[in-house]
């Protein structure tokens, strides 16, 4: 090969690899914002049955609901048992599945057993809803058992760090390096499910426990319980912990944490299962300010009849904002919603004092969907499947677009494009931007709850029962 050919070949390979980068956690990083300005030509359009701009497809359970994430040429999916990958290991479980990135095989999983309790704290085959979030060699996510776990990323292929109670011990199986059983030393009472997607800031990794009502409905088992917990990310420890909102839990608590700095100061933003949203110093615990994103004369009512309602998707903060909305259960169906842009650099009850814009009633419903901010504009779902593009300053509608089926997903902004999946099984692709032009859109063979997550040139797809890699 003459040598301005290598030299031309070569300054193209780093010209490719310099955008690429990887994708360790749920929103990409702790503030959440799913926005994605490393990565560069990505597919507006594919074919599963043609296999066009298919990579590769690889097989998880009957159910998946968590977010893939990609590091260091793993990824990572919640999922459940029903394909099994170990025979030995036979009915419902909660499954965290590792691939390899360059061509799907699978690695290994870490399993975990149903609670005996039933239905009631760990809904039959939900699997594992947290995405893990991937720090160095070690992952953490929270499991079915309303466990937070911190495991080696190479599982039990090189030695047995940590623990060594792990129930499940071939070289497919995870290498739990310490748990952190939140029902048996925290006493929480996880309603359906413990679903919360950690985060790690320096030495603290923070999440929901998940505390909720009982079966009925009626009652709150465990009030002083914690909802919010920062714990040390080497061993496992508490470091601070918070049982607010107390008694004010409405149902369940099934979101999870973001991080922004602030006036200097690291701010974790947690969505309450009240319905506020409270702001804590992230190194302390100390609470900053809090916000009530219902209206006044908003009531709850079981069965999702009320027009209070609790905080399912995750807060995004970007430029001393926080960016949220308001839903519930999916089963209580769809309803009046509230969207707020919060100024996160007030202090104290800043309810009347903060809200920046606001939408909502029948201009916005109900959502369990996180935001994407990017160039002054917002981009965000409400789960009667309408993708809305508003003013980051103003909240002012720039378009609307109908999905034409429930989502329970979130936009990613990568590429100049929007990836929004839905239950149908479709995923459309629109451009950036102020002007509404729809790219395309692919079914994906099975409905889609998680949010397709770019990395290193490809875009990973969970469907239901099976992860995609899709790329030129």
């Amino acid at each position: 090969m003459n040598k301005p050919l290598l030299a031309t070949l070569l300054a193209s390979i780093i010209a490719t690899t310099s955008f690429a980068a990887d994708w360790p956690a749920w929103g990409g990083n702790a503030t959440r914002n799913q926005v994605n300005d490393t990565e560069k030509g990505l597919p507006s359009e594919w074919d599963i049955e043609t296999g066009k701009n298919v990579k590769w497809v690889a097989d998880l359970g009957s159910q998946s609901y968590g977010n893939p994430v990609i590091a260091d040429g793993r990824i990572y999916v919640g999922t459940n048992n029903e394909k099994e990958r170990n025979p030995a290991i036979k009915g419902d479980k909660g499954v965290v599945m590792c691939f390899s990135e360059k061509d799907g095989k699978f690695l290994w999983q870490a399993v975990h057993d149903k609670l005996d309790a039933g239905r009631v704290n760990d809904w039959p085959l939900q699997g594992i809803c947290s995405s893990p979030f991937v720090d160095g060699d070690r992952i953490y996510y929270c499991n079915n058992r309303c466990e937070l776990v911190c495991a080696d990323v190479k599982a039990l292929t090189d030695k047995n760090d940590g623990v060594n109670d792990e129930n499940y011990t071939s070289q497919l199986d995870a290498d739990v390096v310490w748990r952190l059983d939140m029902i048996e030393d925290l006493g929480v009472f996880p309603h359906n499910l413990a679903t919360s997607s950690p985060l790690v800031y320096k030495n603290l990794v923070l999440v929901l426990t998940g505390n909720g009502v009982d079966e009925g409905h009626l009652n709150l088992p465990s009030p002083s319980s914690p909802s919010f917990i920062a714990v040390d990310k080497m061993t496992g420890e508490i470091v601070w912990e918070s049982n607010i909102p107390g008694k004010g839990v409405l149902h369940g608590q099934w979101s999870s944490p973001a991080l922004g700095m602030v006036n200097g100061k690291p701010l974790a933003v947690f969505p309450g299962g009240d319905g506020w949203v409270y702001a804590f110093h992230a190194e302390t615990g100390k609470l900053v300010w809090k916000f009530d994103c219902n209206p006044k004369d908003a009531k709850w009512e079981l069965g999702g009849y009320g027009t209070r309602n609790n905080l399912i998707s995750t807060p995004v903060i970007t430029d001393n904002v926080v960016y949220i909305g308001v839903g519930q259960d999916p089963e209580h169906g769809t309803g009046i919603g509230h969207f707020y842009a919060i100024d996160a650099t007030k202090t104290g009850d800043v309810t009347q004092t903060a809200a920046l814009w606001h939408v909502g009633n029948k201009e916005f419903g109900r959502t369990m969907s996180t935001p994407a901010v990017k160039d002054g504009l917002l981009y965000h779902c409400d789960l009667t499947g309408y993708l809305y593009c508003l003013e980051a300053k103003t909240g002012k509608r720039v378009w609307r677009h109908d999905l034409q089926s429930a989502v329970w997903s979130s936009p990613m902004l990568v590429d100049g494009k929007i990836y929004i999946s839905d239950e149908d099984g479709d995923v459309c692709v629109l451009k950036q931007g102020r002007e509404k032009v729809v790219l395309g859109e692919m079914s994906m063979g099975g409905s889609v709850y998680t949010t397709p997550s770019p990395a290193n040139g490809v875009l990973y797809i969970a469907t239901k029962s099976k992860l995609y890699a899709i790329g030129k």
